[in-house]
């Protein structure tokens, strides 16, 4: 049987189990420790975040700052339509209203315009929204000097979900550092990973301190165990903080890697009536994940399931949360663009271990389905 190409797996650097070594055997087996705080400086000095705070996943992260920022029942809440669920669920933990807000076609992240609509017309019906949430897709920076100029002027507070895009920057300056708070994941298919975990980071030492305390169960400073607030278990582990400090050594020549496939692709398949998105002027992009735009849903399906056969995996851009069954009843701001990248996109593999041969491998079935 020919060899499985994941869509995007761990690849180790070779650093980590120094980390890890140091844990055993100093005992530190526990949700705090050296790790900890020396994976928490490592983010901060390379996003150049005032502050971070190390959790258990991005998810655990959007939450926590949904809270830090006062959401609750019965609040508002804009975000990104076209991302993963881990996005938006977090609003609904807090029995907020998500307000769903479509794509642009440049970045294929949040349209500041759709997004400024949706804030008139939800002031109009009386409901000022309580935070933003844009997403940084694929590692594509969203537009974030127009988001947060529009987020300033109705003084609403952004949370960047810049899960999937740790490196990327406009203008130099790194992505999930534009908002009130940004958040990031090390999932086993990010650019970097710590297996599972994610950070929140912010210029604001205060969220980053209210963060952690709430996600160590909210344990009030007393020899006893007294809390006042309701806590979550949300603190990453001293071990997997090893695995990211690891990481963090090799974390450029992952960017690199990762870049250097979306040129592979981009160059092989020049001839091919296929589109690719941009990097628009000052934007940098991780590229953490490589994506094509098919003319058609029965082309790209041509392609995928030829890769499938091939044991090579790839996947459908995400599906819109306006689109989910769960999220379908909420409200919505749309133009069509989401849907339409949704039914002819497809993510490439892009993981930044594969090898020559399997990129060929990969663009030799696809040339094939035209």
């Amino acid at each position: 049987m020919t060899k499985k190409i994941w869509l995007s797996s761990p690849h180790m650097g070779g650093y980590e189990m120094k980390y890890v070594r140091e844990a055993y055997k100093t005992n530190w087996i526990a949700p705090l420790g050296p790790n900890v705080s020396g994976f928490e400086d490592d983010l901060k000095q390379y996003t150049g975040a005032g502050c971070v705070s190390a959790l258990s996943a991005g998810t655990a992260a959007i939450h926590l700052a949904l809270i830090l920022l006062g959401i609750d029942e019965g609040d508002e809440v804009l975000a990104s339509s076209f991302t993963f669920s881990a996005t938006v669920n977090p609003i609904r933990y807090q029995k907020a209203i998500p307000i769903l807000v479509d794509s642009e076609k440049d970045t294929w992240n949040m349209s500041p315009e759709l997004l400024e609509q949706a804030i008139k017309d939800r002031l109009k019906k009386g409901k000022k929204p309580k935070a933003i949430i844009p997403v940084h897709l694929y590692g594509m920076p969203a537009k974030m000097p127009e988001i947060t100029e529009i987020a300033k002027h109705y003084k609403i507070p952004v949370i960047e979900d810049a899960a999937e895009s740790l490196g990327a920057s406009i203008n130099g300056k790194q992505t999930g550092t534009f908002g009130a708070m940004g958040i990031f994941s090390f999932n086993g298919n990010k650019i970097i990973t710590t297996s599972g975990g994610g950070a929140l980071v912010s210029n604001n030492p205060e969220y980053c301190q209210k963060a952690t305390f709430l996600a160590t169960q909210a344990r009030d400073p007393a020899p006893h165990y007294q809390h006042s607030h309701i806590g979550y278990n949300y603190r990453m582990s001293n071990i997997v903080a090893g695995i990211g400090r690891g990481q963090m050594l090799v974390l450029d020549d992952r960017i690199k890697a990762r870049r250097a496939n979306f040129d592979f692709y981009q160059s092989e398949l020049a001839d091919l009536p296929v589109k690719f998105v941009k990097e628009p002027d000052g934007y940098f992009a991780n590229r953490w994940l490589t994506t094509i735009l098919t003319d058609s849903y029965e082309q790209r399906e041509k392609i995928r399931l030829a890769l499938e056969a091939a044991n090579i995996e790839s996947r459908p851009l995400w599906k819109p949360m306006h689109l989910q069954p769960v999220f379908k009843k909420f409200p919505a701001y749309t133009d069509g663009t989401s849907e339409t990248l949704f039914e002819k996109g497809l993510c490439l593999p892009s993981g930044s271990n594969l090898t020559d041969e399997d990129r060929q491998r990969i663009v030799e079935v696809i040339k094939k389905q035209f």
